[in-house]
Formats: structure tokens, C-alpha cells, sequence
């Protein structure tokens, strides 16, 4: 397991907050209340191993097999069901939405492999990740990425907590299926929209991981 570079600064920022107030709560209050000095330390090494287990990137063995499409984030599958596109496609496509929830790690991977044909940050609410109206409404960065196969987008949406979605890819970059594509700060949803032929090849309510499980077939 690695610590994910977009952690360093806040992990320092924890780390620092950790050992200061930890040094003024030994120092001043320790004498007249020890035991709440203790609480004070279990509850700030609380807040900080969260925020190790928030950037974490665990070794994994991640899947490439160009006759599937690969799961993007860890998390729960939300939603599977047909939709309408009204930004891309301008048509109708196979969604399945995974919500990560604040344990789950946080990295975001390429789906497939191809080129990164399109890329566009949008402004929004912070809605819910649940939300039914986030995938239109919420913060979101969306990219779809092209090969000989089929167009697939992915939608990366902030949620009620997540304040900062990070994306790496530009349009006209070639990917390798389940390449870093990004990182969403805390809470969160990211979206896939796939043909209509597309076999899913998850279930409502089943975890799963990013970059290692199956999402779909062509």
C-alpha cells in the first residue's frame, strides 16, 4: 500500500494538527485531567489514521481484458438503467453508477483502453451522491474515451461532502485500460455510460473494485 499524491499536503496538515494540539493537551492539561489529555489523543489518532485510510492505494492486481469494460472506483453499484445523455451522446446509453462512500479508496481508473476524445469540467451543486439528479446537477468532470470497440464515458460527481474532483486525462491522450484517470476528494458517485448492447456484468448493491472488476462486456 502506497499514500495517493494528492494526500501528502493534507496528511501533513493532519500530522501537524495532531502533534500540536496533542502537545498543548499533555502540556497544560495532563495535570488536572489525564484522562482527558488520553481522549484527546485517541480521538485525534482517530481522525488521522482516517485520513491514511482515505489516500490509500492498495497493490492490486488490476484487470486488463480489451473485451470488457473494467469498474472505474471502488464502492457500491447504485444504479443500472437505461438513460438519456443530453451532453455527449445526445442519445440514449446503458448507466451504472458507483457511489463511493469516505472508506473507500478514492483513486479512479480508465475503463477501457483508447483515446480521450472528450474532457469537460462542469460547475454544479452538492447534492447527495445518491442523489438521482446528481449525475446533472452536481459538480462533475466527464471524459469518454474511444477504441475500436465502443465509446465510454465516465462521469466523476461530487458529492455532499467531495469539494474537489481531480482528473489527469486531456482529449487526445491514449490510455491504458485501468490507468490512473483521477481522484475525488472524499464522498462521491462516478457514473459510466455504455452501449445499449453492453452486458453488465454487476449487480445492484454489489461492491466492487476499481480497476480490478468487471463492469461489463461488449
Amino acid at each position: 500500500m502506497k499514500i495517493h499524491k494528492e494526500g501528502y499536503k493534507t496528511l501533513a496538515a493532519g500530522a501537524l494538527f495532531f502533534g500540536l494540539i496533542n502537545l498543548v493537551s499533555f502540556y497544560f492539561i495532563s495535570f488536572n485531567q489525564p484522562w482527558l489529555s488520553w481522549v484527546i489523543f485517541f480521538l485525534t489518532l482517530a481522525l488521522l489514521l482516517f485520513l491514511i485510510s482515505f489516500f490509500r492505494v492498495p497493490k492490486r492486481a488490476l484487470t486488463v481484458d480489451d473485451q470488457a469494460v473494467v469498474c472505474p472506483a471502488d464502492g457500491r453499484v447504485v444504479v443500472i438503467e437505461e438513460t438519456f445523455d443530453p451532453e455527449y451522446f445526445k442519445g440514449k446509453r446503458l448507466q451504472v453508477s458507483i457511489f463511493m462512500s469516505p472508506a473507500n479508496v478514492h483513486q479512479n481508473q480508465c475503463p477501457v483502453a483508447g483515446q480521450v476524445v472528450y474532457s469537460q469540467y462542469h460547475k454544479g451543486r452538492y447534492l447527495v451522491a445518491w442523489h438521482p439528479k446528481s449525475s446533472t446537477e452536481n459538480e462533475r468532470q466527464t471524459v469518454v474515451i474511444r477504441n475500436a470497440r465502443a465509446e465510454i464515458l465516465v462521469k466523476q460527481i461530487a458529492g455532499a461532502l467531495a469539494k474537489r474532483i481531480v482528473n489527469y486525462l486531456v482529449v487526445g491522450q491514449q490510455v491504458e485500460q485501468s490507468q490512473e484517470l483521477g481522484f475525488i476528494k472524499f464522498g462521491s458517485r462516478v457514473d459510466v455510460l455504455l452501449p445499449l448492447d453492453s452486458q453488465v456484468r454487476v449487480k445492484l448493491q454489489e461492491e466492487v473494485r476499481g480497476g480490478v472488476t468487471i463492469l461489463a462486456t461488449y
